[in-house]
């Protein structure tokens, strides 16, 4: 029998909320030169804001990787393309569901924790819902599956996972 491996690459959107703490943090940094021309005794200060920006700016830029293989996911966070982060493992023995989003299926899963690891696009079409169980906690995954990651799911739990 033969493995049956996929990988993804979804880059996030800028949102808002990004945009926004850049603005502020350039903001600062500013306000920052201002106050060292001031008081010159404060002339380190625009430096440490300078590469306080650049790394933060860094971790802004994200990409989130699904990699499955055999029935196994796991996401990471990749932070600009330098730096990963490990952010979920799960096996499909544990999936409750994988659904489209908004599809009714899904409306007995109201509660428990949910995580976003998809692009945050809104006019995104891919979106799907991941359900399953850790230690008796209900956990919802959003992501952006292809074609071929959803199938891997299908053919290992066809009855567990809604297509589109």
């Amino acid at each position: 029998m033969s493995d049956f491996y996929t990988e993804q690459l979804i880059k996030k959107r800028t949102d808002g909320k990004d945009i926004a703490m850049k603005i502020l943090l350039i903001a600062v940094t500013v306000i920052s030169f201002f106050i060292a021309f001031l008081m010159p005794f404060l002339l380190l200060l625009p430096v440490v804001f300078i590469a306080a920006d650049i790394f933060l700016f860094r971790r802004m830029d994200v990409e989130y990787e699904y990699i499955y293989i055999n029935g196994d996911l796991d996401i990471d966070k990749v932070m600009h393309k330098e730096k990963r982060k490990h952010m979920l493992s799960m096996n499909v023995q544990d999936m409750e569901l994988l659904a489209p989003e908004g599809s009714f299926q899904l409306q007995s899963y109201r509660t428990g924790k949910v995580y976003d690891y998809s692009s945050g696009d809104p006019a995104a079409t891919g979106r799907y819902v991941l359900v399953f169980t850790r230690s008796g906690e209900t956990v919802k995954v959003l992501f952006e599956p292809n074609r071929d990651l959803v199938e891997g799911f299908f053919l290992l739990a066809p009855r567990k996972v809604i297509r589109k």
